[in-house]
């Protein structure tokens, strides 16, 4: 008959794997958990080698490693527990104590988590017991859903909204998280109610991203941040009505654009012909293009294809972005927070690494500021604050925002873009009658002679209803950054506390059967009214900037490049799959979901 005390290490590791977890939930320190973990649920013990160790600080395989013929133990429990000679019988104690403390623990959990997502704030005048929490699936100890989710978040929480409606609510390890789906819930949480859904969760990497400065992530809602989005708003809005420096533009903004794209174009037939008929990645040339793009808008110049620090800066945001969109374990088990995290220490360090460069362009611009030539936005912000510096208004961004500012127009103007561009390109390969009628309106409201500009666009409908098409099927951005309330809100008969996180599906929206009949189905005249004429009313519902108070700044102007790009491609090339290649449509989750890599043959038009 094997004795309990010969299972005692398996049970002790079995219990540090369930104790550990509890005490982090139910409120304890760090310091106050070592302490537990060292001197009283385990006490030292002599290893193989003689020496004395803690089980804190053992890995796994150690603990079950141990056996009974070490347990002569000394005592070293700071005065606390004496420990005798024949030990085994003890430790078979503290092994069934600490088991019975777990279960206590987990009890004690579970009901903690029940109350918390009613946690009461005593400024609420709203009474929470008259309503009850949203609906949603049940979630497992200490892991909460994350198990159920999957990988394919945005197909899950899709296909979670048939069984438990709009709004319903996961915990996801630690965090409680209300999803919001269907278009009319959305809208009525974020423009209705605007403000209680317009700030940011306290998302530990959201924190060590920009240390709460960045308008886009971790900004509080507030006076602070309204002022700062009024001045990025008419930065944007300077910088599009600045006097262009050349002839053909409207301004400055269309003339960086069009003559990207006709460089894009360029590359794109110098690349075709060393390729020959193996076609080519578009990927790479998109990427320099959009982001020499963004380069202009930020700090008035663009950089050649192949200059290191350009290339260098499009790495970085690239791998901030993956690093991103991978998320953190701290954001969901805070435990994670006090440990070593290889992916956290890497994109501080790409951030680190992006703010010198914008500090160097920033510096640059200040030394050189003139109020009369506006080049980029980056003088536009600082000549706003300038003004309000005159008018002594102390309520202006500090240079910290400034760089933050400009960071996250450089990001929200590179990613979204690009994606958007090479979804595009894989549809008119898999779709090229689609090709033909988009080539039709150029070639009647454009030309020969003559290369794209903004003007066009309001001319040319079914390439617009394309460009909208490819938002709405493709859904790349599947969520919107998340969300939280501002206070405690009452919200289509559920109660939702103060702090809560909230996801914005939008990849339902965009594929809901009720709003679009056969959203599987990729065909952009569903947007065109029996005139041939762009219904707004419906492409008003395509989900992929947000809405309401958080809404993308610059959306209008990702439009406008996305039409430039595409129609100034399509005007000088035709592009054709390549022989015998498979076109996938299908992606892996993301903050911006690509498509899988593909290439592409050329020929010219003219």
């Amino acid at each position: 008959m094997v004795s309990l005390s010969y299972c005692m290490p398996f049970l002790s590791f079995l219990c540090f794997l369930i104790f550990f977890p509890c005490l982090i939930f139910t409120g304890h320190s760090m310091r106050h958990i070592f302490f537990y973990f060292n001197g009283i649920c385990f006490p030292p013990f002599k290893d193989k080698n003689g020496f004395f160790c803690f089980v804190s600080s053992l890995s796994p395989f150690s603990l079950l490693s141990l056996s009974i013929s070490t347990c002569n133990m000394r005592p070293l429990l700071f005065g606390i527990l004496p420990i005798k000679e024949n030990s085994c019988g003890s430790l078979s104690s503290v092994t069934v104590a600490l088991c019975l403390l777990t279960l206590l623990l987990m009890v004690i959990w579970g009901r903690k988590s029940k109350r918390s997502f009613f946690h009461f704030h005593h400024d609420s005048q709203l009474d929470h017991t008259k309503y009850p929490p949203p609906p949603g699936p049940k979630p497992w100890p200490l892991v909460g859903n994350l198990l159920q989710v999957g990988e394919q978040i945005h197909l899950s929480l899709t296909g979670l909204r048939l069984q438990y409606g709009d709004i319903f609510k996961l915990r996801l390890g630690s965090l409680t998280v209300v999803v919001l789906s269907g278009y009319n819930t959305i809208r009525q949480a974020l423009v209705r109610h605007g403000e209680a859904f317009a700030g940011r969760p306290n998302l530990f990497i959201f924190s060590a991203i920009a240390n709460g400065t960045s308008m886009t992530f971790n900004e509080n809602y507030g006076p602070v941040w309204l002022l700062h989005k009024k001045l990025c708003k008419n930065a944007l809005r300077s910088f599009s009505q600045a006097e262009p420096r050349g002839f053909g533009a409207t301004c400055l903004l269309e003339e960086h654009i069009c003559a990207e794209a006709a460089g894009m174009v360029q590359v794109i037939r110098e690349k075709a012909a060393k390729e020959d008929m193996e076609g080519i990645d578009p990927a790479t040339t998109l990427v320099t293009s959009v982001a020499n793009v963004v380069c202009a808008l930020c700090f008035g110049k663009r950089y050649d294809y192949s200059d290191k620090e350009f290339l260098t800066i499009v790495d970085v945001n690239n791998e901030v972005l993956k690093l991103f969109a991978a998320g953190n374990l701290a954001d969901f088990f805070p435990v994670f927070r006090y440990f070593p995290s290889p992916s956290l220490r890497k994109i501080v360090q790409y951030v680190r690494r992006m703010n010198r460069f914008m500090e160097r362009n920033i510096e640059e611009h200040i030394d050189t500021f003139d109020k009369n030539r506006i080049r980029d936005i980056t003088d536009a912000l600082i000549a706003l604050c300038e003004e309000r510096e005159e008018s002594k208004d102390t309520s202006m961004l500090s240079n910290d925002q400034i760089i933050h500012t400009v960071i996250d127009i450089f990001g929200a103007g590179f990613d979204t873009i690009i994606a958007g561009l090479q979804w595009s390109l894989l549809y008119l390969i898999k779709f090229p009658d689609i090709q033909d009628k988009i080539q039709q309106e150029i070639d009647e409201h454009i030309g020969k002679p003559q290369l794209p500009r903004f003007s066009n666009k309001a001319k040319m409908p079914f390439t617009e209803a394309f460009i909208y098409e490819v938002f709405r099927h493709a859904s790349y951005v599947p969520f919107t950054i998340p969300h939280c309330t501002t206070r405690d809100i009452t919200f289509n008969g559920y109660f939702i506390p103060k702090d809560t996180c909230v996801f914005i599906n939008q990849y339902q929206v965009n594929h809901d059967i009720d709003l679009w009949g056969d959203p599987e189905k990729f065909r952009p005249q569903r947007f065109l009214n029996p005139c041939g004429l762009l219904n707004k009313e419906l492409t008003e519902k395509v989900q992929i900037f947000g809405m309401g108070k958080r809404r993308c700044l610059g959306d209008e102007f990702a439009r406008l490049e996305m039409f430039v790009f595409l129609t100034t491609l399509l005007h000088g090339l035709r592009i054709e799959n390549v022989p015998g290649q498979e076109l996938d449509l299908s992606t892996d989750f993301g903050l911006t979901m690509k498509p899988r890599p593909y290439r592409i043959t050329i020929s010219q038009r003219f």
